[in-house]
């Protein structure tokens, strides 16, 4: 199999939003139905399912991922948060379901095959610090959803991911806030393609229930400060790639009305926001190809 990018000045920049991602994925879809091979994507969180359903060039799954699947009855719900398998049961979603045979196999003979480069992000429990993983790091389809597992862990309501003695959480809650503009600026971008799961105008409010958060997380400090710290983090993010849009170095796909939530389970309510996400995607494309320069 030869696969081949089409767009290699200009990364694809994937954020965040747990349930949000309804959304977002119909920006997969439109992307991948238009034949728009970024050769650099990065992904935090949700925003790292749509990186790897992208690399697999899966339009099918980036939809049936957050659409679809919440219908699943091993999804999660307050019962597996008791027992201990999280809110959304993570471990089920992302290293069981993507099996040969599984609800939603995931195609990684075609992701091996993707020429372009990734990041995914996540937050390492221990040093505070922002961990970003690039291919070689994901030699097997394990090391792979294991890695979207741990991007994608929401705090409290689903449970830390270790991999090689290090744990983690979503990677939402460290640098840049759940938005990876820095590291695709470190890796050499100056242009950016960035599709976002909140409205042009919002603005992230202060964290709440701070001193719980402290509390629970009294042995991993650093976490309970990443959440604290994550509104200015975000807000400042947003206010950086505004200033690119402005100078002509970045395209900001703002989602027109979003209607739910990181954790809606509603199968109907996720498919009319898909449903928005996909009109509003195939109204913007011309411009997208203008941008892009195709």
């Amino acid at each position: 199999m030869t696969l081949t990018s089409n767009i290699t000045d200009t990364a694809l920049i994937f954020e965040g939003g747990g349930m949000r991602a309804s959304y977002t994925a119909a920006v997969v879809a439109t992307l991948l139905d238009a034949g728009l091979y970024f050769d650099y994507v990065a992904g935090i969180s949700a925003g790292s399912s749509n990186t790897a359903n992208y690399l697999a060039r899966d339009a099918k799954r980036a939809k049936l991922s957050f659409v679809d699947f919440a219908d699943d009855p091993r999804f999660g719900s307050w019962k597996t948060w008791i027992q201990g398998k999280g809110l959304f049961n993570a471990h089920y979603i992302y290293e069981e379901t993507c099996l040969p045979g599984g609800p939603l196999p995931y195609a990684f003979d075609t992701f091996a095959a993707n020429p372009a480069r990734l990041r995914i992000g996540a937050f390492d429990m221990d040093s505070g610090r922002t961990i970003y993983w690039s291919r070689s790091d994901m030699a097997r389809p394990a090391d792979l959803m294991r890695r979207v597992r741990a991007s994608s862990t929401m705090p409290i309501i689903m449970p830390p991911v270790t991999i090689d003695s290090r744990t983690y959480v979503d990677g939402a809650i460290g640098q840049g806030g759940g938005i990876p503009l820095s590291i695709a600026q470190a890796d050499g971008f100056r242009r950016f393609f960035v599709v976002l799961t909140r409205d042009r105008h919002y603005i992230k409010p202060p964290t709440k229930a701070d001193g719980f958060f402290r509390a629970y997380y009294r042995r991993h400090p650093s976490v309970a400060e990443g959440i604290a710290d994550r509104p200015r983090q975000y807000n400042a993010t947003r206010e950086e790639l505004l200033d690119l849009e402005r100078e002509g170095r970045a395209y900001l796909f703002f989602p027109e009305h979003m209607t739910v939530s990181n954790r809606t389970h509603d199968v109907a309510a996720l498919q009319a926001s898909y449903d928005a996400g996909l009109a509003q995607s195939r109204r913007e494309l011309p411009r997208w190809q203008d941008f892009l320069g195709l």
